[in-house]
Formats: C-alpha cells, structure tokens, sequence
C-alpha cells in the first residue's frame, strides 16, 4: 500500500513542473516576436525618414524652377491707361514650400539678354513720328534681320511702358500672314528704348504719299479708280481685324503705309488696339477712363456721349479715311481749331463736307459709315462688298481677285507716273 501511495504521489508532483515549462517556453516566443517587430517597425520608420531628409536636402542643393502660368496681355484702352487690364495670374497653393517659392523667384530674376538694340540699326529715314514712337526706314549695321536687308522699324518714345510693346506684339503676331497689314517681323523689349522691327515699305504713310503726288494724282482721269483699290485693300485688312476680335481705335490715314500704290497699302501702328477676345472681366467695348488724349477726329460720337468703342467705331473712322483720301490728306474737320469745338461738331451730328470729284458710290459708303446710331453702320464685309461691286463696275478693272488681276495693261504706265519716290517728312502730328 506505501508502494502505491508513493508511486500516485511522484505522479502528481510532475505534473505543475511541466505546465509551468511550457508556459515559460510560449512566453519566451512571445516576447521574442514582439521585439523583432518592434525593431523592424523602428528600422523601417528609420529608413523612411533617412530618405526624405536626403530628398529634401537634394532639393534645397538644386530647386527646380517652376514655370508661371503666361500672361495675357490686353491692349491699353485708348481713353485711359488701365493698371488692371491685364488678366492676374493663378494665385500660388498656400502650402507651397519654401524651397519652391525661392526656386520661383530665382527662375524670375534671371537676366534677359535684348535681341538687339538701338545701336544695331542704321536708321536711314524718319517716316513718321507719333505719340508713342518713330517709324524709320532702316537696315541692321551687320547681317540681316531674317533675311531682310531693309525694313520699317518703330522706336518708342520715353515713357513707353514695356507692357503696353507686348501688348502691340501680341496683336501684330495675331495679325499675320496679310498682304494689307504691316507685317512685324522681330522685336526687342527688354530695355528702352524699345524696338519693334517690321516689312519695308517704299513711300512711308498713304497720307505723306498723296500729298507729295497731288499734283500728278489730280490730273489723272483714273483717280477715283485708284483711290477705290486703295479703298479695297484698307477694308479687307479692317475686315480681317474684325476676324480677330482686334479693335484697331487710331485707323487714319497716317497710319496706313504704302508699298505700291494703289495695289500694295498696309494698315499699322497697333499702340491703341484692343484685343477683344482677351477682356473677360467686364463688357469688352466699354472704356473705364475717358481722360488720356485720343485722335478726337477719328472718333465716334458715341465714344464721347457713351464712352463706347466698338467695332462700329473703326467703320467711322474708315469713312473719315475715306474723306482723307479723296482731299489728299487734308485734317478732318479743317475749320475747327480746339478739341472742344470738334466734340462738339461731332456729337450733335455734324459731318464733314462732301469731297469735290468724289465718285457717287464712295460717298454713299462714306454716309453710311457715319450712320447713327452706330448699329446702322455697315461691318467691313459689307464694305468690302461694296467695294468689290464698285471695282467690277469700272472698265479698267474686270476682276478682283488679287491685286496683280487688277491692273490693267496701263499698269506700267501707272506706276512709273505715280510711284516716284515720296519726300518723306515728318508726319502730322495734330491729333485733335
């Protein structure tokens, strides 16, 4: 029996040894994995912040400049200069780094190296000078100016804001590609004075030319067939303005160029023109300011009740254009010596006088042009045909088309009568 007992006693006191083994053993484990985790969790999270200070000090050695959104320039109205024409550029994220902002002002402050200046040019012959600048015929001293050896040049005059040249530069380079619009070949405007380098022209303005030549012109039976191709070509460039959504706000005769006349006339000088297809913050047509000077004998008279310029503003002032043409550049309004007196004439509804030996169909476009309200007013494709009509009607000229289709076997003829050499002579500057 005390074998027994002892033998159930030995058997029982194994038993809690085991257990207790087996509990240190799972225990062990235990605490062995979760430190391994741990230290991997820690190890990982090491490398991961190892990693971004690198990148971040990388960037900080070498900031990758960003480029700014482009800005898109508005033409200054011709009432007034506008600071806040200009559409604003996209306001930066307010959690842009450090790193990024300075990168930005780095790549902004970088020098830019004029294309040319002043100094590069051989000015040969002022054309013309106006409130913003000079056209000269001119030649680069070396080379050529992309093949050109000899172009029309504009220099702006002291207090020309950089700005305003871009915004000319952005509508000529709208504008081209048309035979009837002076071309702009090149540019430089990153320091004054600031040059703008276009086509050549040979007889300067279109109102320098008829001047000079009025003795020859007034005898010519085929006068009025001439001034109406003239007239032709000035619409189809103004109709390809209003294709652009381009208001030109200064169409005058001193600012129409002339390579052969009639055939070859150019529309230029875009410091007042407007792009219409960039103004989106309030009604395009409306100006803000009516107090900078403006060719005031060019003008509408809704311009000065409304301080409205449309579309319909430039068919007015193709009318007054019209009436240069067939006066050989007389000044609109010649009896009106204050700018007082010409709003005045103008906004109760007087005209000018009918030209003499004007032809009927001319005069009739000229009224219309002048027609009130300005929704009367024909556009420039219902000048153009107009015109087109008038120019199949003469006996001389049986088609349209181009200008070499126009001229007649005479042409010759024509050209070594009326296109001698102009004088040219500074410009009329009297823009009241």
């Amino acid at each position: 029996m005390m074998d027994r007992n002892y033998s159930n006693g030995d058997k029982g006191s194994n038993q809690p040894s085991d257990c207790t083994g087996w509990m240190m053993d799972k225990g062990v484990y235990f605490l062995t994995g979760a430190l391994s985790f741990t230290v991997l969790t820690f190890t990982l999270l090491g490398i991961l912040c190892i990693r971004k200070e690198l990148e971040v000090s990388k960037s900080a050695l070498h900031p990758v400049p960003r480029r700014e959104a482009p800005v898109r320039p508005v033409r200054p109205d011709p009432a007034a200069e506008e600071e806040d024409e200009e559409l604003p550029l996209r306001a930066p994220l307010q959690h842009s780094s450090t790193v990024r902002s300075s990168s930005r002002g780095l790549w902004r402050g970088r020098p830019q190296v004029p294309r040319f200046t002043k100094t590069d040019l051989n000015l040969l012959q002022l054309i013309k000078s106006g409130k913003e600048g000079a056209f000269y015929q001119a030649r680069m001293t070396r080379g050529t100016c992309k093949g050109h050896n000899m172009f029309t040049c504009k220099i702006s005059k002291e207090g020309v804001r950089s700005k305003h040249v871009d915004i000319e530069v952005a509508i000529m380079r709208k504008l081209v590609h048309h035979k009837n619009i002076l071309q702009l070949l090149d540019w430089s405007n990153t320091e004054e004075p600031y040059i703008l380098i276009m086509e050549y022209v040979s007889y300067g303005t279109l109102r320098t030319f008829l001047q000079s030549n009025r003795s020859h012109l007034s005898a010519d039976p085929e006068l009025q067939s001439l001034l109406t191709i003239a007239s032709y070509h000035i619409a189809l460039a103004m109709n390809h303005l209003r294709s652009k959504m381009i208001v030109h706000c200064d169409l005058a005769l001193r600012n129409i160029m002339v390579n052969k006349f009639p055939w070859e006339v150019k529309v230029a000088e875009f410091g007042l023109a407007r792009d219409l297809s960039r103004i989106t913050s309030r009604h395009s047509n409306r100006w803000r300011n009516p107090r900078q000077p403006v060719p005031l004998r060019w003008y509408p008279p809704e311009y000065f009740r409304d301080n409205y310029y449309s579309f319909k503003g430039d068919v007015w002032a193709f009318g007054i254009v019209l009436w240069e043409m067939q006066t050989f550049g007389t000044l609109p309004y010649p009896d009106l010596e204050t700018s007082e007196a010409v709003v005045y004439h103008i906004c109760i509804g007087h005209k000018n006088t009918n030209p003499e030996g004007c032809r009927p169909e001319i005069l009739h476009i000229m009224q219309d042009c002048w027609r009130e309200p300005y929704t009367l007013r024909p556009s420039f494709t219902d000048i153009v045909h107009m015109l087109e009509n008038i120019l199949e009607n003469d006996a001389d000229y049986v088609d349209i088309v181009g200008p070499e289709l126009l001229v007649t076997d005479g042409a010759e003829y024509h050209d070594s009568k009326y296109l001698r050499a102009a004088s040219v002579t500074l410009d009329d500057e009297n823009h009241i």
